[in-house]
């Protein structure tokens, strides 16, 4: 193959790669997502939470049994990532395979696998939250992220007018906005790495 075509097939496949990871990033992230990890895969701490929902063990002290068994609030908040990025890898994984393969396209497992894990490790360190703070503060994005945040109804009251809460990091709000472009930016990186190995494949 001449370097011209060696050049357009990476150049098709970055393409595709970036198209893949961009366009089914927010069905992995937002749809498949369940919703319990979402709003605990960021917790942090030294404090006990029973391991069967996350709630603080000294707010409900009287559980017994498997219900009773507890763990910090930092490896609460391990697990739920850990059971986040494994179904988002896996979405990711299988529509990078199934646009390849329609195309007739052969990628590497190698390759494929090289890209799923920068996704999949980045993702969790992204979501982890304290990461991404640190980023913000060091892109001067503080003042932005304690502004735009959001008021939301609390969801376990039936009364007409449920108590207001304050929320930093969910939809519509500075943090989420950055997290979301921090993990469009890795996908890209990730669809390079795949194709400069995928390249390197195929000229042995």
């Amino acid at each position: 193959m001449s370097d011209r075509l060696r050049m357009i097939e990476g150049l098709a496949l970055a393409a595709a790669l970036t198209a893949v990871f961009d366009g089914v990033h927010p069905l992995g992230d937002q749809l498949v997502q369940n919703s319990h990890d979402a709003s605990t895969k960021g917790m942090h701490g030294s404090h006990l939470v029973y391991k069967s929902d996350g709630s603080r063990v000294d707010e409900d002290p009287w559980r017994h049994g498997t219900a009773g068994r507890t763990c910090t609030a930092s490896a609460y908040g391990r697990r739920s990532v850990t059971r986040h990025v494994a179904s988002y890898s896996a979405v990711q994984l299988a529509a990078a395979l199934t646009v390849t393969r329609t195309v007739g396209y052969r990628v590497p497992a190698a390759a494929l696998l090289t890209g799923t894990a920068i996704n999949a490790i980045t993702h969790a360190i992204i979501d982890r939250r304290e990461p991404l703070l640190w980023l913000a503060d060091k892109a001067g994005k503080t003042g932005y992220i304690k502004h735009a945040t959001v008021v939301r109804k609390t969801g376990d009251d039936d009364s007409q007018w449920p108590k207001a809460v304050l929320d930093e990091s969910g939809p519509g709000t500075a943090l989420m906005e950055i997290d979301q472009a921090v993990h469009r930016a890795v996908g890209v990186a990730a669809a390079l790495v795949t194709t400069w190995i995928t390249l390197r494949s195929s000229r042995r």
